[in-house]
């Protein structure tokens, strides 16, 4: 099972577009790096506009537009604008600013073209979501997702297993490159690994490499991340980063931190 793809399975429950998964976005990736790779020539496609972002895990917030950490704050009233660029600016708060510049987004909306209601979800933790980050003229993207033990028993018939070491290959499931795993105080296991994006199928967008992660608690809840290179193709926000926009250590110290974690 690779819990990167399934962060985009849950961007697009409740989407209302059957034809997309996403396995088949990802499915996308080979296709397109096959020919980019085939023709060394090949440009990178002309920068897109942005789409609104929605990952709603609290329930109260409405789809986001577009907002960078500049453009907004927080306040009692806040506006989807102003509540995308609250939740943006505290992510960049936690982050060294060489990261570069961290805006809310929405790949459902960038690749496929849904509207706010359709790339709306529940949102659980509180910066739960989809953000590019720009920097040195291209755009890669950290996607955070929180899973309580019940999504997870709903996704795979049991709770998430910090004994379990997702570093070991199990049957046919894809192994994970430079796979590290640690046991952290209070029961929790976190595991890194790299991932190449090389994926069989045929469409219209390119994955870059990525580094994924995943923090399971004894509580069998789980934090999935991805912090990827970027895409080529429909939706294109600008040029692969040359490596994913936060380190392994980066994801650590965003995943272990109070700050992800619902308040209460």
């Amino acid at each position: 099972m690779n819990d990167v793809r399934e962060l985009l399975d849950r961007a697009a429950e409740g989407a209302g577009q059957p034809a997309f998964s996403a396995g088949a976005v990802y499915a996308k990736a080979a296709r397109i790096r096959r020919r980019r790779r085939a023709a060394a020539s090949a440009a990178v496609l002309a920068v897109v506009a942005a789409g609104a972002f929605t990952l709603p895990r609290t329930g109260g917030d409405e789809d986001p537009a577009p907002a960078s950490v500049a453009s907004a704050g927080p306040s009692a009233s806040a506006s989807p604008s102003a509540a995308a660029a609250d939740r943006a600016g505290r992510l960049a708060a936690l982050l060294p600013p060489d990261v570069g510049e961290i805006e809310e987004v929405s790949l459902l909306a960038l690749i496929k073209g849904a509207t706010p209601e359709q790339a709306r979800t529940d949102r659980l933790g509180p910066l739960d979501g989809q953000y590019a980050f720009r920097r040195d003229g291209g755009v890669g993207y950290l996607v955070l997702t929180l899973e309580d033990r019940e999504a997870v028993e709903r996704k795979t018939g049991r709770p998430a297993d910090p004994d379990e070491d997702l570093c070991v290959r199990v049957g046919q499931e894809p192994s994970r490159t430079d796979c590290e795993r640690e046991a952290l105080p209070g029961g929790r296991a976190l595991t890194t690994w790299r991932d190449t994006m090389d994926v069989g199928g045929d469409d219209s967008v390119g994955w870059g490499p990525e580094l994924a992660g995943r923090l399971v608690q004894p509580d069998g809840s789980q934090f999935l991340v991805r912090s990827s290179t970027g895409f080529e193709g429909t939706g294109t926000q600008g040029p692969l980063l040359p490596e994913p926009p936060l380190s392994r250590a980066q994801l650590k110290e965003l995943l272990t931190g109070p700050e992800v974690r619902p308040k209460g």
